[in-house]
């Protein structure tokens, strides 16, 4: 019993994984134990120890796997088994000597590593001999794995974002990146017994999502790359781009690594990858299965094929089963009733007589069943109509087919073709109104990343005055047409020197929709990577887009329409639609003509050959010569021939030579009443750079936004992308020269530093073109619109510049604001700021406003910015000083006066002059009151006779006797009259007395014999 139950164990354990041993062997010990409860302990023991043995001796036979070793000096190698769970258990087989390190199977074959002989795959399998290919995505094949990278902490130290559910994820056909701030890296290591390559392809469709592929070897040191083949470009929507990179031989780890940048509640494209096949290994030691949809009829095949149209096959088939489906299917699904989505109208194109008609298609593959109950049956074609006339610039010569104009003849479209006219040249470029065919420079595809089911139908439909979006076979799939345009040729009289403008596209358009629809329209500027110019989301009423194209190059336009981006099997929106009802393309340089201009002709007597007009001259409509633009004025671009089209450039502002643009030259003159203020900006700088932030997007992520602003001198501002454009030079970079490179008065970028994102440089995106013309200098709070915050005002001067480049949220274009504040404290460069209440220059995301302060931006010094101090007279000289006027607003112009001494006299000398006029002054003093005193009392006797004799009728004593005694003088003898001023009392007795006729004054006589006689 127990020699037949251990045997039966010992088959048992054959078939399990090294996973479940302990289970087995609890199983084991379980079922055995009656069998040993009668044995004694050592034979109990003996026996564990012996059925222990087989176990794990016979569990090795399938438990490990072969590898060879590396190639010694001699080109030899061995082959030894490793197992899956090193340390687990011994006995493994002896190594033996491997093939020869130049053996390799070829495509369809692998090495059996037990013989060591190459072998055919089996049937519904494949191999590519020295290579590996993986096409297959239901799960993350074997070797892949997905890593993703903490983000850094936020602005206030919380804590970092989790990545954990951050990956690559498999979607059938291909992988799909992650969608938001973290970093995550695809990781797959092969050793390559020779040198050898891995190609794939992509779809890279956002910028505002990082992408890069770079190779590492076993010591984790990144292999030389060239930036071209690190930075992958961007791609256009549903285009699959193709990336190859060589490998060397030895270990190599591919990385391809992700990451979002956020910084609105837009959602990110991700990254698509698909069809990853390295080369290089010599060989193969497993067959692929063929996918679903697909299969190998035959043993040793190197490809599968695609199952035909109505059968389908399973995974790793050898051959596929009827049933009604498309081609490659990988199921067979019941196929529905049809119904109004299963069906589209188209007009037709014209016939010989000049009649189009609507008539209504199958979408092909057509997956659904009419003749069953509740099918719809295809309408019945429209009448049919006259057909459209043609665009301008073609002809139908009574045809039903328009053709162009011959070079040098134009046509509305309606009338024969004729030859401009003397003196004019015609007007090239394209221009559709009418759309009863596809022009012939213009295609549509259809496009869906997760199936092929549509990549035989048009994605847009003509329909006579507009064209529209096709039905798409789900409604996720990518709509997309293209307009090709190899080149932009100027007017004769233009001079592409000074040209700013060399062509623009025009077109009109509506949305409408139900769902989360969005149409992109995107540019490809000489095929190097395509950029989203602008798109716009849900429905929109009928409006008009125009992009100006500011470089001579090849350049494809192309519009992409999505009903939805959730995936999709099925049309519900089917009445969601995008129209396009015109495109216009001036200056192309292979476009026809639907009019004439004026050019201007040549000196010569009775020439009417178009000659080119110098940069910066305009077309004279009288002489038809070329005249130059005015001083400080500016050549409008497609304006008519007269002198109206130079315009004046905006106060403080001067034109360049060519008239192409108006700038400062760093003076600006302000005069204010009797003053007048002069400004030289020229220490500032050309050109300031502002890094504004850090910032944080929703997730945590930092970024910054680095604003470069030109200021005066005519040299503009360069933004570029450094993540998209990594292939152009420093040198182009620095000249503005790549394709995503912008070049401008102020333009923006996005950086996001290098530190916690797992990249090993700082990235530079999505820049953008802030202002492009400069309006003028001024110290006004309004110029050409352009408001200026009450708060900048401050002795500042205004630099008020604009972009006419419109987009979704400013119909107007952008504004911008640079306020110049003279500050003395501040060095002669300054520091650049914008508003506390706006931290990202702007609050409305149209008007930016900087603040400039600086030394440099004070007026330049005149007479009136100081003043003279003098100083004191010591030893005959005096110091007059200069000294500035407190605070100093002012540099460089006028310098200080330098001291002057000038002569003088002391203070000892004025002391003394001093004196002695005083001392002059006081004797004269002394001497006139002396002499009027005595005159004044000589008239006082005179008065007082006088008074006397006016008073003789009065009665008075006689005298005894006139004579003069002897013995007496006559000066005794005179008696001495005193007259008394009335008193302020006596005068008031007086006025009272007036009634009485009382009014006399009162004269005292002094004499010798009496002592007072008084009248009264």
């Amino acid at each position: 019993a127990v020699v037949s139950k251990s045997g039966l164990a010992q088959g048992i354990t054959l078939s399990l994984s090294f996973a479940w041993r302990p289970l087995v062997v609890w199983c084991l010990l379980t079922w055995l134990w009656p069998t040993f409860a009668h044995c004694w302990r050592p034979l109990l023991l003996w026996r564990l120890i012996s059925y222990a043995y087989v176990f794990c001796v016979s569990f090795l036979q399938g438990d490990y796997y072969y590898e060879y070793t590396e190639c010694d000096s001699r080109g030899s190698r061995w082959r030894v088994a490793i197992p899956h769970e090193p340390g687990a258990c011994t006995g493994l087989p002896e190594p033996v000597r491997g093939t020869e390190c130049t053996f390799s199977c070829k495509a369809g074959e692998f090495l059996e590593m037990s013989a060591q002989e190459c072998t055919q795959c089996a049937a519904g399998s494949y191999s590519l001999g020295s290579g590996i290919r993986f096409d297959q995505w239901d799960a993350m094949p074997a070797g892949f794995s997905s890593l993703a990278t903490l983000l850094e902490n936020g602005p206030h130290g919380e804590d970092r974002l989790t990545c954990n559910s951050s990956s690559w994820v498999p979607q059938g056909n291909y992988l799909e990146s992650n969608r938001d701030e973290c970093t995550v890296s695809l990781i797959y290591a092969v050793h390559l017994k020779k040198q050898g390559s891995v190609s794939f392809e992509y779809q890279y469709p956002d910028n505002n999502l990082l992408f890069e592929f770079f190779i590492q070897n076993d010591q984790c040191q990144e292999m030389d790359q060239s930036a071209d083949t690190k930075w992958l470009k961007l791609t256009n929507h549903g285009e699959w781009a193709t990336h190859t990179v060589n490998l060397k031989s030895g270990t190599n780890i591919l990385y391809w690594r992700t990451g979002g940048v956020l910084m609105g509640s837009k959602v990110v494209k991700p990254v698509l990858l698909k069809n990853v096949q390295i080369e290089g290994v010599a060989y193969t030691s497993e067959c692929f299965p063929c996918k679903s949809g697909s299969f190998s009829r035959v043993p040793g095949s190197s490809t599968c094929e695609p199952c035909p149209r109505d059968t389908y096959s399973n995974h790793g088939a050898s051959s596929c089963t009827p049933c009604n489906s498309t081609e490659g299917s990988g199921a067979c699904k019941k196929r529905p009733p049809c119904s109004k989505k299963d069906y589209f109208q188209i007009h037709t194109a014209c016939d010989h007589e000049g009649k189009t008609q609507v008539i209504y298609k199958w979408i092909e593959p057509k997956i659904c069943l009419e003749g069953v109950t509740g099918a719809e049956t295809l309408p019945p074609g429209g009448e049919r109509e006259p057909c459209p006339p043609c665009n301008p610039g073609f002809y139908n010569n009574d045809t039903a087919i328009c053709s162009p104009c011959p070079p040098g003849t134009y046509s509305d479209g309606m009338k024969p073709c004729q030859q401009c006219p003397a003196g004019t040249e015609p007007t090239l470029g394209y221009e559709y109104k009418w759309w009863n065919i596809l022009p012939s420079n213009m295609k549509t595809s259809c496009f869906n990343v997760g199936n092929s089911k549509c990549d035989s139908m048009n994605g847009w439909e003509v329909a006579g005055d507009h064209i529209q979006s096709g039905a798409g076979s789900s409604d996720n799939d990518y709509l997309i047409l293209n307009i090709h345009v190899p080149g932009f040729k100027l007017p004769t009289s233009v001079s592409s020197h000074s040209a700013t403008e060399f062509g623009r596209i025009t077109f009109e358009f509506e949305t409408s929709c139900v769902a989360d629809c969005e149409l992109y329209f995107m540019m490809d500027v000489n095929r190097k990577s395509t950029m989203v110019v602008e798109s716009w989301g849900r429905t929109k009423t009928r409006q008009t887009y125009t992009h100006i194209m500011t470089k001579n190059a090849s350049v494809s336009y192309t519009w992409a329409f999505q009903r939805t981006n959730q995936p999709s099997d099925t049309r519900q929106y089917v009445n969601d639609v995008a129209r396009i009802y015109s495109i216009s393309v001036s200056n192309a340089v292979d476009g026809v003509s639907s009019g004439c201009r004026v050019c201007a002709l040549s000196t010569q007597p009775s020439s009417s050959t178009c000659v080119p007009c110098p940069p910066g001259h305009y077309i004279d409509a009288l002489t038809s010569q070329c005249s130059e633009c005015p001083r400080n004025t500016y050549l409008v671009p497609h304006a008519a021939p007269s002198a109206d089209a130079c315009k004046p450039c905006g106060p403080g502002s001067r034109s360049d030579k060519d008239h192409s643009l108006c700038y400062s030259d760093c003076h600006f003159t302000h005069t204010d009443g009797n003053a007048t203020l002069t400004f030289d900006f020229s220490l500032l700088g050309s050109v300031g750079t502002l890094m504004n932030g850090p910032s944080f997007t929703s997730k945590g992520t930092k970024y910054f936004h680095q604003f470069n602003i030109s200021l005066c001198g005519g040299q503009l501002a360069v933004c570029t992308d450094n993540v998209t454009d990594l292939s152009v030079s420093d040198a182009q970079r620095e000249k503005g020269e790549g394709p995503s490179a912008v070049k401008t008065f102020i333009c923006q970028s996005t950086i996001i530093p290098a530190s916690g994102r797992g990249f090993h440089t700082a990235l530079s995106s999505q820049s953008i073109n802030l202002a492009d013309t400069f309006l003028g200098a001024t110290v006004d709070d309004n110029l050409d619109g352009i408001r200026v915050t009450p708060e900048m005002f401050l002795l500042s001067v205004f630099w008020l510049l604009r972009s006419l480049e419109v987009t979704s949220s400013c119909q107007s274009g952008r504004s911008a604001v640079v306020t110049l504040r003279c500050n003395p404290e501040k060095s002669t460069k300054g520091d650049l700021s914008v508003p506390s209440q706006c931290p990202a220059g702007t609050c409305n995301g149209c008007t930016f406003n900087f603040l400039w302060e600086s030394s440099g931006a004070c007026p330049t010094c005149t007479e009136r910015d100081y003043h003279q101090i003098e100083g004191v007279c010591k030893g005959g000289h005096q110091d007059l000083l200069y000294v500035w006027t407190e605070p100093k607003l002012c540099m460089g112009g006028v310098a200080l006066p330098e001291k002057k001494t000038l002569p003088c006299e002391g203070m000892e000398f004025w002391v003394r002059l001093g004196a002695g006029v005083g001392a002059f002054t006081a004797v004269l003093l002394v001497s006139l009151t002396c002499y009027f005193w005595k005159k004044n009392k000589r008239l006082e006797y005179k008065y007082s006779r006088l008074v006397m004799s006016a008073n003789k009728e009065c009665e008075m004593p006689v005298a005894d006797s006139c004579a003069v005694m002897e013995g007496e003088n006559e000066g005794d003898m005179e008696d001495e009259v005193v007259y008394t001023k009335p008193s302020l009392l006596g005068k008031l007795k007086a006025i009272a007395s007036k009634g009485n006729g009382d009014n006399y004054e009162n004269v005292q006589l002094n004499s010798s014999h009496s002592k007072a006689l008084v009248w009264s």
